[in-house]
């Protein structure tokens, strides 16, 4: 960026420059987001290798389990720090990505609470970063306005649901701000720009800079991050614990230290959220040496599975006998226009999910559209009459590192192969474009089910799985549904697949499907190419 007004110690904006990015690439806003990655960097890098170490362990053998080093903090009794008044009744919560249409519908959505997403549901293009913060700036001071190319107008309600924001996470770089020759870590870059420029905003409104932490693995990643609170609010002479955070419980090495979790942040900690998609990502990317580990049609593996209801409510358990909230996973259904039966099948299985949260003991619970938000919300009015149920414990809930372990029996169908070529290529096309959150096959799906479709492949074909007619399921029978994914676009689009990244997306996709060693993020190989 050459604009001299930007320009601080040792930053280097490397990305373009578009009219109202200095409202928030201000000097003061970049030496603050300079000072976190010049504190913090160097400890994220190192947290990153500790993960490939970890990894590794797991390739020769050693299984995860409950540490037997933090066996006192999950033995002692103690509570995480009360929740402010807008966090205490979180019975719905809504998300989407941070451009200026969804922030708008999403807090005006009828959700407890909107959660503005620069992670899963955000292509993190520079544009989308910048002007994400920028939307958000006119979100906390309730100025934000849409008009749409259509001339539909968008505005704020007087009513709305509480702004949570949710960074990326630490694997991520923001490539276009350097601090002394090195990218900023993504998730202090969108930190730092949101607290820096909102927290007297949003403390003068009675709310505050409150979070959701995505993909963390361990209690050190929770111990980084809280760190990280106490150095900006003693920064910007906030005070201690004015920043609360939920932890995204979305890795299965996180689920053995979640008590620990909690208690890394227990000053900032508002609560856990089972993050379904992730986690189930997360399994296939952790055991992928293992054959007995591997999973079937991504339809089959819903939480009343074992492994996933045990994690379920164990984090339950752990939240509330912390004091803390235990929200529910994502509803990914949409609305299904043209066909009534079709569309009432798929609002009863969120009915039905969302019966089993508030039954099981869940605060609150997550949903991907606002034509969602009524059939949650009604469930958690009948099961659920105070702001929450932290008092509810589950008694005698005894789970064990195998119950978290066991992988589902099922089928891997041709049908689900096809489905994990086509939401990936499909989605990573979006991604491409710019867009993090796209429906496919009457489904709202992110990055973290396109991360599922190309790991379930690998593990697939890594392990020459068969399909239940006894096709095995090898790199041609992959790239054969490829072709017909491509093919499909092509008669779709017709000249306007000229103008498409699917060809890109199509690469991308099957490079990383089909590599010899498993990538650890799809977002971290795509990101070259945006």
């Amino acid at each position: 960026m050459n604009d001299d007004s930007v320009a601080t110690m040792g930053v280097e904006i490397k990305g373009a420059h578009s009219p109202g990015y200095e409202a928030v690439l201000t000097p003061g806003a970049l030496d603050f987001v300079a000072a976190l990655a010049r504190r913090f960097g160097k400890r994220r890098d190192e947290l990153l290798l500790r993960r490939a170490d970890r990894q590794a362990a797991i390739d020769a053998g050693a299984m995860p389990g409950f540490l037997p080093e933090t066996e006192e903090i999950r033995k002692a009794e103690w509570t995480v720090a009360p929740a402010p008044p807008r966090l205490l009744d979180r019975r719905v919560e809504i998300t989407g990505p941070v451009d200026r249409k969804m922030i708008i519908n999403g807090l005006n959505s009828g959700a407890s609470v909107f959660m503005a997403d620069f992670e899963d549901s955000n292509s993190p293009t520079w544009d989308n970063c910048v002007r994400g913060q920028l939307n958000l700036r006119d979100a906390v001071r309730g100025t934000i306005r849409h008009v749409s190319p259509e001339g539909k107008r968008y505005a704020l309600q007087a009513k709305t649901a509480t702004l949570v924001v949710r960074p990326r996470g630490w694997h991520l770089d923001e490539r276009h701000m350097e601090v002394d020759g090195r990218p900023v870590p993504a998730a202090l870059f969108d930190f730092g720009l949101y607290f820096f420029h909102n927290v007297d905003e949003l403390l003068a409104r009675r709310l505050g800079p409150w979070f959701y932490l995505p993909k963390l693995e361990n209690r050190l990643e929770a111990r980084l991050w809280n760190d990280v609170f106490v150095f900006a609010q003693s920064q910007l002479g906030i005070p201690n614990g004015t920043i609360k955070a939920t932890v995204l419980i979305e890795h299965v090495l996180a689920a053995f230290e979640m008590d620990e979790i909690l208690f890394e942040l227990r000053d900032h900690a508002v609560g856990l959220n089972c993050g379904r998609w992730d986690y189930i990502f997360s399994c296939i990317k952790t055991f992928r040496n293992c054959r007995d580990a591997m999973l079937p049609d991504r339809s089959a593996v819903t939480m009343t599975t074992h492994f996933l209801r045990s994690y379920s409510r164990l984090l339950i358990d752990t939240c509330h006998r912390r004091g803390a909230h235990a929200m529910g996973g994502m509803a990914a259904q949409i609305p299904i226009a043209g066909d009534e039966a079709a569309n009432a099948l798929a609002m009863e299985k969120v009915r039905l999910d969302k019966e089993r949260e508030a039954g099981d003991g869940h605060d609150g619970t997550w949903v991907a559209h606002p034509a969602l938000v009524p059939i949650a919300r009604a469930v958690f009015d009948r099961r659920m009459p105070l702001p929450n149920q932290i008092a509810r414990r589950l008694p005698g809930l005894r789970v064990t590192a195998e119950d978290l372990l066991r992988a589902p029996d099922g089928r891997i169908t041709g049908e689900g192969v096809r489905t994990n070529v086509e939401v990936g290529i499909r989605y990573l096309e979006a991604w491409l474009r710019g867009k993090g959150c796209v429906p496919i096959r009457h489904l709202m799906e992110d990055a973290a089910t396109a991360e599922i479709s190309r790991a379930q492949l690998w593990q697939w074909v890594r392990h020459g799985a068969k399909l239940c007619d006894g096709r095995r399921i090898d790199r041609a029978y992959v790239r054969d549904r490829v072709r017909e994914v491509l093919d499909a676009a092509k008669a779709e689009l017709g000249a306007d697949y000229a103008l498409s990244r699917f060809d890109l997306a199509a690469r991308v996709f099957e490079e990383i499907a089909l590599a010899p060693d498993f990538p650890d993020f799809l977002t971290l190989r795509a990101y070259e190419h945006i």
